[in-house]
């Protein structure tokens, strides 16, 4: 959907209104929605469009997927959590999975951010370098 440059900047200026600090305050996101569909301004349909938009975009940077060869232990678990609790906050949501094609390591992916340590990607990397 194509919306006008008016409607995305009313939605971003309405999006930073609902963060605190690093976080979206649901609240505040909620009663943005309810008085952007109330008061019906120009172009409203765009800016609900692109207000849940930004809010999709942000609840993707907050999950974190976590891959690896093996089912990993609890401690495991617990020391890759902590890790990224310290670098990214603490309200995360973390899902943990066996891929056996990795061969070893983990593939760790938060957001758009992907740290790739597993054996499958270091053997494509020196094969590469042939």
């Amino acid at each position: 959907m194509k919306i006008s440059r008016e409607a995305a900047t009313t939605a971003r200026r309405a999006f930073r209104m609902c963060v605190e600090g690093d976080r979206v305050v649901d609240e505040k996101l909620r009663r943005a929605f309810k008085k952007i569909a109330a008061d019906k301004p120009r172009g409203w349909q765009a800016i609900l469009h692109e207000l849940k938009r930004l809010t999709r975009l942000e609840m993707e940077r907050r999950q974190v997927l976590v891959e690896s060869a093996e089912e990993l232990d609890a401690s495991a678990r617990e020391r890759v959590q902590a890790g990224l609790a310290g670098k990214y906050g603490e309200d995360l949501t973390f899902e943990f999975k066996v891929n056996t094609e990795l061969l070893g390591g983990m593939r760790v992916r938060v957001g758009n951010d992907v740290w790739d340590g597993s054996v499958r990607t270091r053997l494509e990397r020196l094969s590469n370098s042939f």
